[in-house]
């Protein structure tokens, strides 16, 4: 039997992606080309992005509202494949709000991954961080870290303008050029010895190319998207039980909460292919 709501089976359900736009693909492309056998819900909240530069309260509320659509499309399993999602209000959403929804689901972030795998790559043990202001305000990738490697040391720089870039086209840009060139040089004027920058928000994979282009040589650029992807096969290889609620039918939903028509032609920049989607309120 079919759900009436996704089309995917209801005694197994997909794996939710939320964003508050479209960097979060980035995040599904590469768990789809880990794991292309489970069926994929991705909903961004595009109509309300971005996230950067809002209140932790705004965060925190807008991201419940989106977990709780994701369970209600019969999702055992919910990715913020946001940031400052992750940063703002996974933490709130794990401890306060999934014993009233459903303790039997699990909701899971980017920036633990990320921070697991950087303190094994980094030499100098000293690493950067470029990302919205709202995360590098959290500080939450120098509190993971710390909790993992003590000895490593972070450096944040906040880039408000780096997702305008992506999400108006213009990450190719000479325009982008000067951005991306002005925010790494102050984030390694802070600190000359960092050796990784992790790539602290997912629509900064469309820069990569720029970004590679004024890093010194031996600096290690992390987008994160291979990070929890292989994190994500590894939690359900530990975690069987939920890993046999979820359908395998290798289908995605796209949804988004504005026009479906400027969603679909954005969303097919990230994904490398046609994207059709729905509408969706929350």
């Amino acid at each position: 039997m079919l759900s009436t709501k996704t089309g995917f089976p209801n005694e197994s359900g997909p794996i939710g992606i939320f964003d508050s736009g479209y960097g979060g693909l980035t995040i599904l492309r590469q768990i789809r080309s880990l794991m292309p056998q489970y069926d994929y819900v991705y909903l961004g909240d595009n109509a309300r992005a971005p996230y950067g530069t809002r209140s932790f309260e705004l965060v925190y509320e807008f991201t419940l509202q989106a977990v709780t659509h994701l369970f209600q499309q019969g999702c055992p399993l919910v990715i913020l494949g946001c940031n400052t999602a992750s940063a703002k209000a996974l933490r709130t959403i794990q401890q306060k709000d999934l014993p009233l929804l459903d303790m039997t689901r699990r909701v899971l972030g980017v920036i633990r991954p990320t921070a697991e795998r950087v303190g094994i790559l980094t030499q100098t043990r000293h690493v950067g961080v470029v990302a919205t202001p709202g995360t590098i305000k959290s500080h939450t990738y120098e509190l993971e870290i710390a909790k993992l490697y003590p000895d490593v040391v972070v450096t944040g720089e906040a880039c408000p303008m780096w997702v305008p870039l992506v999400e108006n086209y213009e990450y190719d840009s000479p325009g982008a050029d000067y951005f991306v060139k002005k925010s790494l040089d102050r984030l390694l004027e802070k600190d000359s010895l960092i050796d990784c920058i992790i790539l602290g928000c997912t629509h900064y994979p469309l820069l990569l190319n720029k970004i590679q282009k004024y890093v010194p040589q031996g600096v290690r650029v992390m987008p994160q998207g291979e990070y929890v992807a292989a994190s994500l096969k590894c939690y359900l290889e530990r975690h069987p039980d939920m890993e046999r609620r979820l359908s395998t039918g290798g289908q995605v939903l796209y949804q988004t909460t504005e026009q479906a028509d400027v969603f679909q032609s954005n969303a097919s920049v990230f994904m490398g292919q046609d994207v059709s989607a729905q509408r969706v309120n929350l």
